[in-house]
């Protein structure tokens, strides 16, 4: 009888902690974020912005005592950040077991392949319980002593955010400039020190774009800085060690604000290069390493539509372009006369084949190219005949790497798939063999025979044939019931490769099929499939990806109860789309620093990013344009009408896509939605647009991604 009244008392306790539980469960209430209605009135027709008081100006950000507004503004998003902590706190144990899942499966004490150049070996390599990378060399003699060049771990201490720029050392081996950013908004500072001594010099160039290209005297280099408000880099500086950066000459800058610039040094090291570049024109000037003090010349003044890239080989430079050409062709100039009347054909233009980049070596020309929608590499002997490395998997990535040494018969290039961890490659040019130097060690008992991946076309609704990879675990049950996550970028000609991370097997362990959509405004399938999905066409981005997903569902791989969508920074924009388009096909979105409120910063040309992006969306002072951004910009387009479930993610300190968009996107989701589906916002109050800095810390936002899943689909710890 005691037995039995334990029992009751313990299941009538039970059950009374389960109703509290409900009861708490039902009393979690969302943040409501006030309304200041703004009028923003273009081309006769005004917006209603009841959120724009959320912006805040880096003065306001940085300041130490923060005024009434922006204290509103940190007061809205920490609430944001509480009730995020406050929804998913049943998931917080599986949080960490996932995150402890996805970093067990990093090799803690990894290594670098080493890079030979100029006489070093140089790599990189983590410790045991390192966030950050020990940066290394070696003199390339036998038993030569290690030489720790840059110490990530001991540097990074104390910093909640500490980015790495490029390490540039000089050409006699004796000194590095290397970039630091410990705001995350890719401002960095620049710093010098003696390799041999191990000492800091008193040079310190701020504001830079985070990397610095030394002349042949190893005392001058050259670096870029950012326009303090758009963070544009516009003008290029020449330092004199030991000197002031007041005293740095200015020798370049970029006056047209839809331009950015940029210095670096051919790979011959005999010229120094500076390059103007926009989304659709380019414009490169030349020096000799050796003269730094000399005059710049320009190999070809920019055009509208014309874009070229150079690079330098003997009496001539090597120049890809799409001159006449597409999807770009290869032509060489001589030094002495440059420009576009005397380019000569080296690999001319083809319809199905792009050319996306090439590589000289003394005995060999190397060519990056996309054919089919999958990368390729060929090579083409100066003497002999050309030929193409052969590649199995349906869906693969593949591109040179690291060829820093012109007189070599050695090719090293990357190679990944769905299902082939990333390997690096040397091949030996002449005989074609190759050998394996290293292939990602994933832990944990992975084995690629575990898993299947597949490549296949969906025709658009207006025929176009859409690639589709995909991969998932073999043996799961593909059907209606089979939680699918479908992703894409899709701008920017950014192609998006089907390619091996371990941090994915997290989802494909537990049943669901990873699919990728290679919608048009990338470049899968050459130049007109950007071309296709851009400015005026920018829709077909939108309407590519779901047609995919339409197609998922009627094949049978999945059901609109059990199909997940996710996009990052454009492909937030993306997200944002579709969920006005059409939210009933998706149970769940994940948007990361999306991209949504195109219209109004478009307009602003005080924004980071914006100037240099009319080419890529429009400039919304053109009403064609205006209208055309505000008929699908996901902010001005939000409706009263049920959404799927949503996890946004965001950085206050988000210089290419700043916090204040996705919040304000938040807001009115939250005011005018008509569902009691889940909406939730992580804002990392530390980090910008990549999050976190550390090697394993950002692997804690890839945890909640997967959480928000797993619990939508009831998969639980």
């Amino acid at each position: 009888m005691k037995l039995l009244r334990l029992l009751f008392v313990s299941a009538l306790i039970i059950a009374c902690q389960s109703e509290k539980k409900e009861e708490k469960k039902e009393v979690i209430n969302p943040p409501i974020a006030k309304k200041i209605p703004k009028e923003l009135t273009s081309h006769g027709d005004t917006r209603i912005d009841d959120y724009f008081w959320m912006r805040l100006s880096d003065e306001q950000k940085n300041a130490d005592n923060p005024d009434a507004q922006t204290q509103d503004v940190l007061n809205y998003l920490n609430a944001e950040n509480d009730y995020l902590n406050e929804v998913m706190q049943h998931t917080e144990v599986f949080q960490d077991r996932l995150f402890n899942e996805i970093v067990g499966r990093i090799k803690k004490d990894d290594q670098s392949v080493p890079v030979t150049d100029n006489g070093y070996s140089y790599y990189t390599r983590y410790e045991e319980g390192s966030e950050y990378a020990l940066y290394c060399r070696k003199k390339i003699t036998e038993n030569a002593e290690e030489e720790i060049i840059l110490n990530g771990p001991k540097l990074a201490r104390g910093y909640s955010y500490y980015g790495i720029g490029s390490q540039d050392v000089s050409p006699n081996n004796k000194l590095m400039a290397y970039g630091i950013d410990t705001i995350s908004r890719r401002q960095y500072t620049i710093f010098f020190k003696n390799l041999e001594t191990g000492e800091l010099l008193n040079d310190k160039l701020s504001n830079t774009g985070g990397s610095a290209t030394w002349a042949n005297d190893n005392k001058t280099v050259f670096y870029t800085t950012k326009d303090p408000q758009t963070l544009r880099q516009n003008k290029i500086y020449k330092h004199v060690l030991g000197t002031d950066q007041a005293s740095d000459v200015l020798v370049y800058e970029e006056k047209d604000d839809t331009y950015r610039c940029g210095v670096f040094k051919t790979k011959s090291r005999d010229y120094l290069m500076i390059g103007s570049f926009q989304t659709l024109s380019t414009e490169y000037r030349f020096l000799k390493a050796d003269n730094p003090d000399g005059n710049w010349q320009v190999i070809q003044p920019r055009e509208s539509d014309l874009i070229y890239y150079a690079d330098h080989f003997g009496d001539d430079f090597y120049i890809r372009t799409n001159r006449d050409a597409t999807n770009f062709k290869l032509v060489k100039t001589p030094i002495k006369n440059p420009s576009k009347e005397n380019w000569t054909d080296i690999i001319g233009h083809r319809e199905d084949v792009l050319l996306e980049n090439f590589d000289l070596f003394k005995d060999h020309l190397v060519t990056a190219e996309r054919l089919n929608g999958l990368r390729t590499i060929r090579v083409l002997p100066w003497e002999g005949k050309d030929y193409y490395i052969e590649f199995k998997d349906p869906a693969y990535t593949a591109y040179p790497t690291s060829n820093l040494d012109f007189d070599t018969n050695i090719l090293r290039y990357t190679y990944s798939s769905l299902t082939t961890s990333n390997s690096t490659f040397e091949y030996n040019m002449d005989t074609k063999e190759q050998a394996l130097l290293k292939q990602e060690n994933v832990l944990g008992g992975f084995s690629s025979d575990d898993y299947t991946s597949e490549r296949f076309e969906v025709t658009a609704t207006d025929g176009t044939k859409i690639p589709v990879s995909m991969v998932y675990k073999k043996g799961i049950s593909i059907g209606s019931e089979t939680p699918l996550l479908l992703y894409a970028y899709g701008s920017y000609g950014n192609s998006t490769e089907p390619t091996f991370r371990s941090d994915r097997l997290s989802l494909l362990d537990r049943g669901f099929i990873y699919a990728i959509a290679h919608v048009r405004g990338g470049q899968e399938m050459g130049r007109q499939w950007y071309e296709n999905g851009k400015l005026l066409k920018k829709k077909n981005t939108f309407t590519d990806f779901i047609d995919v997903g339409k197609y998922l569902v009627d094949k049978g791989y999945t059901s609109s109860e059990h199909l997940y969508a996710m996009g990052g920074s454009a492909g937030g924009l993306l997200m944002g789309a579709i969920v006005n388009m059409e939210p009933s096909l998706w149970n769940g979105i994940i948007a990361a620093v999306p991209f949504v409120d195109i219209v109004s910063t478009m307009l602003d040309e005080s924004i980071p990013l914006t100037t240099f992006e009319f080419d890529e969306w429009g400039n919304p002072k053109d009403k064609t344009y205006y209208d055309y951004m505000l008929s699908y910009s996901p902010y001005d387009n939000v409706e009263a009408k049920a959404y799927p479930n949503m996890l946004i993610t965001t950085g206050y300190w988000d210089s290419q896509v700043q916090y204040w968009e996705p919040a304000k996107w938040l807001a009115k989701l939250r005011d005018m939605k008509t569902d009691n589906n889940m909406l939730i916002m992580d804002c990392n109050m530390e980090t910008g647009h990549g999050g976190a800095s550390g090697r394993f810390e950002r692997h804690k936002r890839t945890a909640l991604y997967y959480a928000f899943l797993f619990n939508l689909e009831g998969i639980e710890d």
